[in-house]
């Protein structure tokens, strides 16, 4: 690869170089700041002294956050819910793009349901309708209601038909001639040479499912059975922090703004556990899922 030396060329990589920094660094201050709130004391947190660098250091508001029941209530529902939707949404995104990633003449009808998804996927029911049929389902307030709705995400099944369409026909017309089953193809050809997309889309998923408050909002009408960012958006909209499960004589030795800072960074630490190790899949597996033939 012939790569420009020209004096424009050097100037436009600086130049990205300083972009992206700037950019980076402004994503990470928010981060930094609520981190060095919630190592701050009472005073200074209270009173917005604390900037990027902790005031008074002090671990009392995690022991504060930790000790918890309603923040712990919060945290175990969100894993169960990543554990058990993220599980629900592959094992429907794999079962509904093998058959479809087939010809037409190996799958009549092929095109009605693509189509029947797609048409899914831009117009939906509607907020109303949906909490109905959740609520005569008898699923308010249980973790069905906050998975069962969003069971197959459409966008990702498309993006795993095609990148199941990009694998070679001839494995699978081999594995068919020596008398294998769908089941045994799907299973010991498909997934695993799929593991990249596999992976992708199980982040993305588990990073939805940890990420998401609205219907929790909608479907949940005991702050006990909130998950995690539902919880958190209560606790920043909500003035008075002992509705939400903190102890009253708490709040007299601690500032409830670095109560919120650490509530939020104990939120934010698995994503950024789990994400290191699954993150090299993300590129590799979109754009191995967009290719078709």
């Amino acid at each position: 690869m012939i790569r420009d030396s020209s004096w424009f060329s050097r100037f436009f990589d600086g130049f990205n170089y300083v972009l992206l920094t700037v950019f980076a660094l402004l994503c990470l201050a928010p981060m930094v700041h609520i981190f060095a709130v919630s190592l701050s004391g009472r005073a200074p947190a209270t009173a917005g002294f604390v900037s990027f660098w902790p005031i008074d250091f002090t671990l009392e508001n995690y022991e504060e956050v930790m000790g918890s029941r309603t923040f712990s209530r919060s945290f175990i529902i969100s894993v169960a819910r990543v554990l058990s939707g993220t599980s629900l949404n592959m094992f429907l995104i794999i079962l509904t793009a093998y058959p479809l990633s087939k010809t037409p003449r190996a799958f009549k009808g092929r095109a009605i349901f693509v189509w029947f998804f797609v048409f899914a996927m831009l117009f939906n029911g509607g907020l109303i309708p949906t909490f109905f049929v959740v609520r005569n389902l008898g699923l308010l307030n249980t973790l069905g209601s906050l998975i069962l709705p969003n069971a197959l995400p459409i966008f990702s099944m498309i993006l795993m038909m095609n990148f199941f369409r990009s694998v070679p026909k001839e494995l699978e017309e081999s594995a068919f001639i020596d008398g294998a089953s769908h089941w045994r193809v799907l299973w010991h050809i498909y997934i695993p040479l799929s593991l990249p997309a596999i992976a992708t889309l199980t982040l993305l998923s588990a990073v939805n499912h940890w990420n998401a408050w609205f219907d929790a909002l909608i479907y949940m009408t005991d702050v006990a059975n909130y998950p995690m960012q539902t919880y958190l958006r209560t606790i920043v909209v909500e003035l008075d922090l002992t509705n939400v499960g903190i102890d009253p004589r708490d709040l007299q030795r601690l500032s409830d703004r670095a109560i919120r800072g650490a509530q939020i960074i104990v939120a934010t630490v698995p994503i950024l556990v789990v994400y290191p190790f699954l993150q090299r899949y993300f590129i590799s597996g979109i754009v191995l899922g967009a290719v078709k033939e």
